[in-house]
């Protein structure tokens, strides 16, 4: 059956959909609680630094706490534009992943050599995150479930017995599950398979963990302005100089961790786009409803056709459900009002009970977008500028909660000129730069349909097929 069949067939009537988004909230859940800490002042006049951080998201976090803990006595700098956690590492599904490149296939496909040393440099700091959380006693939910990847298509199943090989033949806990032992465990009737990572994954509220980041950062004497941004970043002599609407910093160092936001280098404005990924949360499940579904093991799960959804179950036994449409806006515009699309809120919502048809009635209470920086190798880059002062990590392509810390370690190697990563493929290479508008929007949106049709119909197409052979893609 073709996936524009499944997503429509046993489609609930549009009042169901209806309703159960009828009293949502266009906000980001997890950024929504009263424990969010309040923010710092913004900066004001003119200070110096030993390493200025740009970017409060969990890569200019993590950076900035890595390098308290190399030199404690270091004055490290984080400016942040608007509040720590308020962007991409608040909004995503908190799906924290072991994957350095986006997955084995893809790691596969582009750093043959060194996979098996990149697999176990993504293990090694999963751990480490779930060390930290535990260590620093951060309240974030970590759970280290696994994901689970389902086949909801014929041709997806030997996808998905092709995932399990790779990680078993690399000695990691995966095994392929046939459909009718998956839908025993979780009780969906379009699963025909699957395969289950159980190490490479673990399930967190990611909003709790920026903030936890926040508190040991502060804790370790990181200096923090939230409310600044930074317009503009030049070399002073022998140091970087950043400027802010009111005020100026003078580094040492510089480590950028801006994500999908426009890019300080102009050398990177090309290589990144922004892609807005949406969400929705159900309410909380009654007992009744939680055991409709089975779901013992609270792995994450997604599914294996190019255009996917994710989903996971929260601490109040809530469920997030996202994905599905990655979209890109002209110009590569960001704008809080691309935030709210009530007509994809709505399609997911009739993906989301087409997938559990036992939890109708069911309301969601929460319903927001997001930007996530893509690039064309589908997975992160690293690099330097302006005579090895300033260093970059973009291009997480969603894989950033957990990536995030790996590259804020190896921005670190990187600018003190050292390291182990520093000579590994991942970390020398770049992807290649999308091309200007008008040819960007249009290569990008003709690669989404282009994705659109191989999922109806389980082939590539003359388009994806170029793209394979030449090693580019596009993904959230």
């Amino acid at each position: 059956m073709k996936r524009s069949d499944i997503w429509t067939r046993n489609a609930p009537p549009g009042s169901l959909v209806d309703v159960a988004l009828r009293d949502v909230a266009f906000t980001p859940f997890w950024l929504d609680s009263p424990d969010a800490p309040h923010p710092t002042p913004p900066l004001a006049g003119a200070t110096t630094c030993d390493l200025a951080v740009v970017g409060g998201g969990f890569t200019g976090l993590w950076t900035a706490l890595l390098a308290k803990e190399q030199d404690p006595s270091s004055d490290v700098l984080v400016l942040e534009a608007a509040r720590v956690g308020w962007a991409a590492s608040g909004r995503n599904g908190g799906f924290a992943m072991a994957t350095l490149t986006h997955g084995p296939r893809n790691g596969i496909d582009r750093f043959p050599a060194e996979l098996p040393e990149l697999d176990r440099l993504g293990r090694a700091n999963l751990r480490a995150i779930g060390d930290f959380v535990a260590g620093h006693q951060i309240d974030c939910d970590w759970e280290p479930t696994g994901e689970l990847l389902a086949a909801v298509e014929p041709w997806q199943i030997d996808d998905c017995r092709e995932g399990a090989e790779i990680l078993l033949a690399s000695g990691y806990d995966a095994s392929f599950i046939e459909g009718e032992e998956l839908r025993q465990d979780i009780k969906s009737p379009i699963y025909l398979g699957g395969f289950w990572d159980r190490d490479g994954c673990a399930m967190v509220d990611p909003a709790r963990l920026a903030w936890g980041l926040r508190r040991v950062c502060l804790e370790a004497g990181v200096r923090l302005a939230e409310g600044t941004p930074v317009l503009e970043l030049e070399r002073d002599g022998r140091r970087v100089r950043l400027r802010t609407p009111v005020a100026s910093v003078s580094a040492a160092r510089v480590a950028l961790g801006t994500n999908a936001f426009p890019a300080l280098l102009k050398r990177l404005r090309l290589s990144v786009v922004p892609i807005y990924d949406y969400a929705l949360m159900t309410e909380p499940l009654d007992a009744e409803r939680r055991a409709a579904i089975g779901w013992r093991q609270r792995q994450g799960i997604s599914d294996a056709g190019n255009q996917f959804h994710y989903y996971r179950l929260t601490r109040d036994d809530r469920i997030l459900w996202g994905g599905y449409d990655a979209v890109y806006y002209f110009g590569s515009r960001i704008d809080a009002a691309l935030e709210s699309r009530p007509d994809i809120f709505a399609k997911l919502a009739g993906h989301f009970f087409t997938t559990f048809p036992q939890l109708e009635g069911v309301r969601f209470t929460h319903a927001w977008g997001g930007v996530i920086d893509t690039c064309l190798r589908v997975c992160a880059f690293y690099g330097t500028a302006l005579g090895g002062r300033v260093a970059y990590s973009l291009g997480y392509t969603g894989m950033g909660v957990a990536e995030s810390r790996f590259g804020a370690a190896t921005m670190l190697e990187l600018l003190a000129g050292d390291g182990p990563t520093a000579d590994l493929r991942l970390v020398r290479s770049r992807p290649m730069p999308f091309p200007p508008e008008p040819l960007r929007y249009a290569a990008i949106e003709g690669t989404r349909r282009a994705y659109a049709r191989a999922d109806a119909t389980g082939e590539r197409g003359t388009w994806l097929w170029l793209l394979d052979r030449f090693g580019l893609g596009f993904d959230s």
